[in-house]
């Protein structure tokens, strides 16, 4: 009860502060919506950006009405740390009393789990600039709302903010974005496979170095122009397409092909999104285990199904969660496909084992599926199994599933587990 009271008190403290700071500062917003992909579109973007402009970026996915006042300070999540909630109070007295370098953009990352959600986001700051990455069939957080639709429309309701004119940035791949895109008096750019991109991807393949898979390529086409991209240390397609969007972005903000392209030489994915790592038994790890939903599980497991390897494909799969009425059938419908891509079924969670009877039933032998209640568990049981040239996919829900903990355990170097999701010490303690 205490909590219910505490936290509305704190939002709306957060929310004035945060509206003052911006007022004071007047900053260029970017503000990066959709249900898939936004971290890493956020932080490609970020990237992109940096050598140009001063920047500031959400931090790792503080998406909410919480995350965003903390961007728009630039401090960390203070957790219930009391002395930390001090340095966020002193940061902002520091910020708006008394002279400062502030950046000129702010990359914000939001994200709806509720109804009303972006709403309540859109009071702090105003966007000048909205990227919509992708508003599947089934989005993540559906549990929570009326239909698919309610969903997909309040995460493109920061385009619905923009000025006249401004710029939009969407998927011409999706489905919806570029339809809804249309009600919208803004200044559209594509990003995608489409041929009807504004900048598109094509030629997408696998980047090999001695052998060895070490990231995803791609030619990239703006109009007359193609280049050559190489996104490292990343696995399949969804790790191009936000390295695409942020190049629309960087041009929609007067910054030339070449030099965006050039600030992101070096990008790579955030944590637990598709992620290559060597695993136990020189095998390979696709460390895709931030989050599951739907269209993402999807994509993974074509990422999976294309990988070069001689050994057997793997899929750890953990629950996807905040379904709602969608889950059992979805969960059920996926586990149909993995059959057809994977030697070898592990699932992790009571919903996830609509993956394995599924599986079973679309014709996988029961002896190459196995399923688990946790983490832990899994890893156990998986680890004696790997053999060498095994590529293993992994992707679950973050609550309660972390599924890192079981990446952390195929590791063939155990000094990459600092390169895994969820290692802050807040975490590790939960």
């Amino acid at each position: 009860m205490t909590k219910r009271l505490i936290k509305p008190c704190i939002v709306a403290i957060l929310t004035l502060i945060a509206r003052a700071v911006i007022g004071r500062y007047r900053p260029k917003v970017i503000m990066v919506t959709g249900s898939v992909g936004k971290t890493s579109t956020k932080d490609a973007i970020v990237t992109a950006l940096s050598p140009h402009r001063l920047v500031r970026g959400s931090e790792k996915s503080f998406n909410s009405e919480f995350g965003v006042p903390f961007t728009v300070l630039g401090v960390g999540n203070p957790w219930s740390n009391v002395f930390a909630w001090g340095r966020v109070m002193k940061s902002a007295f520091v910020l708006l009393t008394l002279p400062n370098r502030y950046p000129a953009l702010l990359v914000l990352e939001v994200g709806a789990d509720k109804p009303g959600d972006l709403k309540r986001i859109l009071r702090i700051a105003r966007p000048d600039v909205v990227v919509v990455t992708h508003l599947p069939e089934i989005p993540v957080h559906v549990e929570f709302y009326a239909s698919p639709e309610a969903v997909r429309e309040e995460e493109f309701s920061p385009a619905y903010a923009l000025p006249p004119g401004a710029p939009l940035i969407v998927s011409a791949d999706d489905p919806y974005a570029p339809l809804m895109a249309s009600r919208v008096p803004a200044s559209l750019t594509t990003y995608g496979l489409a041929a009807s991109a504004s900048v598109r991807l094509s030629d997408i393949t696998w980047h090999e170095e001695s052998g060895v898979v070490t990231g995803t390529e791609a030619i990239l086409h703006i109009g007359t122009e193609r280049v050559s991209l190489v996104v490292k240390g990343s696995a399949g397609k969804t790790q191009l397409l936000p390295v695409a969007a942020a190049v629309a972005t960087a041009i929609a903000l007067g910054i030339s092909f070449p030099d965006a392209l050039a600030a992101l030489e070096d990008y790579e994915p955030p944590a637990g999104r598709g992620r290559l790592f060597r695993g136990a038994n020189d095998s390979t790890i696709i460390d895709d285990s931030y989050n599951s939903s739907p269209a993402a599980l999807e994509e993974a497991l074509a990422t999976l199904a294309s990988f070069p390897t001689k050994g057997r494909r793997i899929a750890v799969l953990g629950d996807m969660l905040e379904l709602g009425r969608y889950s059992v059938a979805e969960h059920e419908r996926i586990g149909r496909h993995v059959a057809s891509v994977a030697d070898l079924l592990v699932t992790v969670g009571i919903r996830a084992k609509g993956f394995a009877s599924s599986a079973l039933s679309a014709g996988m032998g029961e002896e190459h599926i196995h399923s688990f209640s946790d983490a832990s568990a899994a890893a156990a049981a998986l680890v004696p199994l790997i053999k060498k040239e095994d590529v293993t996919l992994v992707k679950g829900s973050q609550s309660g599933i972390r599924l890192e903990r079981l990446v952390e355990q195929l590791l063939a170097n155990p000094g990459d587990k600092t390169r895994l999701v969820r290692q802050d010490k807040q975490w590790q303690e939960r």
